[in-house]
């Protein structure tokens, strides 16, 4: 058997898009996945499904002698011919013990080759509002493990000229020991005065920052509650956080949601969430699949040249409808002719990724409106088509029905509930750490329910978020509340009505 190859790829430190475009590619190539604590789960999803994903991660009190475990995993899984991909948070040389973890592959003969990534010793102090260099405050930074206590025996630190040096000190990890490193730093002269900013969690949405100086940091930390993982900055710098700081003071930064579309569409809500500080938790409370039997929809495909209209609701219909044109042999020519309909940007934008420029897309995002609009058309007989879900609500064709038009409903996809969600369900929202929910449509809302089994209690302690007046409308029937209804009924709009509704807790937290 032939031997594999290990790529030691740092996973940067904790906001998955500052991974590198070489390490999203390694991940995409392995067969194995070892990954610790510090890199952050969502990369895993680069790597192939049939990957094996193996978790081995180090807590400060780990025993030494795990990290022989981890290096024998790596050579192990090589010597079996595959490709293995150890991700490390932050980069592999700083302080992350890459240098060992080669050592034992070169003993084994297995090929290795490094992937830098971006260290949290600059990154976190970003995050943080600090610039480890700036002009007139600081021309040089050092970094330091937190690990090594200050007071043991036999140090390879030196914290007596480390209390002399003028630039930013940077120290990674060591909570625990922080009290004796700031002791040690002025007890050789360090000014007591000296700024300190503590960041627990940096680049992530559970990034918190404590500031301070050398006589208080550990109190006011303690205080907070912060725990490890944690990067200390101690120096002038540290002054600037304050004036500086930028990623923690988004209307949603902290926030956990609950994203309950389907999981091909949990990403781009997910993404706008981000960006807004959230922290995202899919939940997919719907899944897309295929048609048991395509004999009518191929049959309908087949035939496009007899309708005056064909009208796609979703994405999931716009997608579903090509995948089966693809499948007999056709492409968007099938439409020619036949004038088509879009509700919503995101279906008129998919639509036209696939060549069609939809001659109508309403306003207003709803089912409603769509029907409304219909009416700067002559609709009296003509034949409509509508590719939707299984379980799709009767608001757009009754609409339709009402202006004269005949309507042929087919089927396109199924949804279903995932069976392995109710269990998630009911422990993330009995946790309390849910902050809201969000329904992107009735189905979300109706699968939601079921997955909880009616307990509509567990939904007090979040807000619940509306994409529109249909789907408000479905919750309310179903006995929901809805505390946010998104006035542009899109994925964007839930985010802006959230994040509108974020913007005075975000002002008090910058105001604390």
């Amino acid at each position: 058997m032939s031997v594999g190859k290990v790529y030691l790829v740092g996973a940067g430190p904790g906001d998955p898009g500052l991974l590198t475009v070489k390490g999203a590619e390694c991940l995409k190539h392995a067969d194995v996945v070892v990954y610790d604590r510090l890199a952050s789960p969502e990369l895993l999803a680069f790597a192939p499904a049939t990957a094996e994903r193996i978790f081995m991660g180090k807590e400060p009190e780990t025993p030494g002698g795990f990290q022989q475990q981890i290096n024998d995993t790596l050579s192990a899984a090589a010597l079996q011919g595959k490709t293995v991909v150890r991700l490390k948070g932050g980069d592999p040389f700083v302080f992350g013990r890459g240098g060992e973890e080669i050592d034992t592959l070169r003993a084994a003969g297995v090929p290795y080759e490094v992937v830098p990534g971006i260290t949290s010793a600059i990154a976190v102090p970003a995050y943080s509002g600090i610039p480890v260099t700036h002009r007139g405050v600081s021309t040089s930074f050092t970094v330091v493990t937190g690990s090594e206590d200050p007071t043991k025996p036999g140090i390879d630190t030196d914290w007596i000229a480390l209390a002399k040096v003028t630039g930013t000190l940077i120290v990674l990890m060591g909570w625990r020991s922080l009290p004796n490193i700031i002791e040690s730093l002025v007890a050789n002269g360090k000014p007591v005065d000296t700024p300190v900013v503590v960041t627990q969690w940096g680049t992530t949405p559970k990034q918190r920052s404590v500031s301070g100086t050398l006589a208080n940091i550990v109190v006011r930390g303690n205080n907070a509650g912060l725990a490890s993982p944690i990067i200390t900055v101690i120096g002038a710098v540290a002054a600037l956080h304050e004036r500086l700081r930028w990623f923690d003071t988004g209307p949603l930064f902290g926030e956990r949601v609950l994203v309950t579309r389907s999981r091909q569409q949990a990403s781009v809500l997910s993404k706008l969430l981000i960006a807004e500080g959230a922290e995202p938790i899919e939940l997919p409370t719907i899944q897309i699949e295929g048609l048991e039997d395509y004999a009518e929809l191929d049959a309908t495909l087949g035939n496009l040249s007899a309708y005056a209209w064909v009208v796609f609701t979703s994405t999931n219909s716009v997608e579903a409808v090509f995948k089966r044109l693809h499948t007999v042999g056709k492409d968007a020519r099938a439409f020619g002719g036949v004038r088509v309909g879009a509700i919503g940007p995101a279906t008129a934008a998919s639509l036209r990724e696939r060549g069609i420029i939809p001659d109508f897309v309403p306003s207003t995002f709803t089912t409603q409106a769509v029907a409304k609009g219909f009416t700067a058309f002559d609709m009296q007989s003509a034949r409509v088509l509508l590719p939707r879900a299984d379980i799709a609500t009767d608001t757009l064709s009754n609409g339709l029905r009402e202006l004269g038009a005949t309507l042929h409903e087919v089927d396109a996809y199924r949804t279903t509930t995932p069976s392995n969600s109710a269990a998630k369900a009911r422990e993330l929202l009995s946790s309390g750490a849910i902050g809201a929910v969000t329904f992107t449509s009735s189905s979300t809302v109706r699968n939601l329910v079921s997955l909880i089994d009616g307990d509509l209690s567990l939904l007090d302690s979040a807000r619940v978020v509306s994409i529109g007046p249909v789907t408000s409308a479905t919750a309310r029937e179903l006995g929901v509340r809805v505390d946010i209804e998104a006035i542009e009924h899109t994925v964007q709009g839930v985010v802006a009505a959230l994040a509108a509704a974020g913007q005075t807790n975000a002002a008090q937290r910058q105001g604390a």
